[in-house]
């Protein structure tokens, strides 16, 4: 340690000082300087190449544990979740920081409002048992653009979304057409949502019950009865963004972002670091099996 902190300032100060000061002999320090590095120091150096490559292939979003977790599984490479992070360190990498929540919730209407059935029982065995959704806010050049999501419960897949700079039914109708059409559920689906008018809306609810679709609405006022969407919402800003140069922008980055990276490609940590569509097709396959 004395050594690497002597090769580090001797710029700044003569060798011969800093080695008494420190109490070591220059031969010694020398001879460190002119020692070949260690086998760890060299597979540190290879490993750091590695990490840097899986950081920027996640779009510089993943943290230490999605890193180690990618490198076992696209390089075959098996090391700790701390040597990872220190080497993200020591490069400078780092995940992106979570944002505060933000309620974008219009629930002053006299629409009626169905129970909280979900009731916090954020599991699901397959695929189409349960959806969450929600609306958020972000910003543009344009002004105000509003993101309205439909995530299964099972995959923490985005079903559906659609973007538009108003805040209104057709926003979660668009979206929520997006998932039937993309999915195809059958009747006994369970969605839940909050207690916005945009969901409690009677177009929104005409086409839960046409489907066959039970309704669900967290507590006025209650994030947590919905935490599994109002996560989804905090990554979409944390990971792709919340601020873009105009409408036409952000389009484009929310759809890489969603049907490119998240869906396709992210690992998620709440089904065994492994993407989306990954998680449905080992469903698929055990199934067949």
């Amino acid at each position: 340690m004395s050594f690497a902190f002597i090769h580090a300032e001797k710029a700044l100060y003569p060798i011969t000082l800093m080695c008494r000061s420190l109490k070591v002999s220059r031969a010694g320090y020398y001879a460190w300087v002119d020692r070949p590095p260690s086998a760890h120091a060299r597979d540190d150096k290879q490993l750091a190449v590695l990490v840097r490559e899986v950081h920027e292939l996640s779009r510089k979003r993943y943290g230490a544990p999605r890193v180690q977790k990618e490198l076992a599984a696209t390089n075959d490479v098996h090391v700790s979740a701390k040597r990872v992070g220190r080497l993200m360190r020591q490069e400078g990498l780092r995940a992106r920081p979570r944002r505060r929540f933000k309620c974008t919730t219009m629930s002053e209407h006299d629409q009626p409002v169905a129970a909280n059935v979900l009731d916090r029982n954020f599991e699901a065995a397959a695929p189409n048992q349960k959806w969450v959704g929600d609306t958020t806010e972000l910003l543009t050049g344009n002004g105000k653009l509003f993101l309205a999501a439909i995530l299964d419960l099972y995959s923490k897949f985005v079903v559906g979304w659609a973007l538009s700079p108003v805040n209104d039914r057709h926003l979660t109708i668009a979206a929520l057409e997006m998932a039937i059409g993309r999915r195809c559920p059958g009747a006994g689906l369970l969605h839940h949502s909050d207690q916005g008018c945009t969901y409690a809306s009677e177009d929104y609810q005409k086409i839960l019950s046409t489907r066959g679709i039970d309704c669900s609405m967290s507590r006025r006022g209650n994030p947590y009865d919905n935490a599994v969407m109002e996560s989804w919402n905090s990554t979409f800003k944390m990971e792709c963004g919340e601020r873009f140069l105009n409408n036409d922008v952000a389009r484009t980055e929310a759809f890489d972002f969603i049907e490119v990276f998240y869906n396709q490609k992210r690992l998620h940590s709440a089904i065994g670091y492994v993407s989306p569509a990954e998680f449905e097709r080992l469903h698929r396959k055990a199934r067949a099996a």
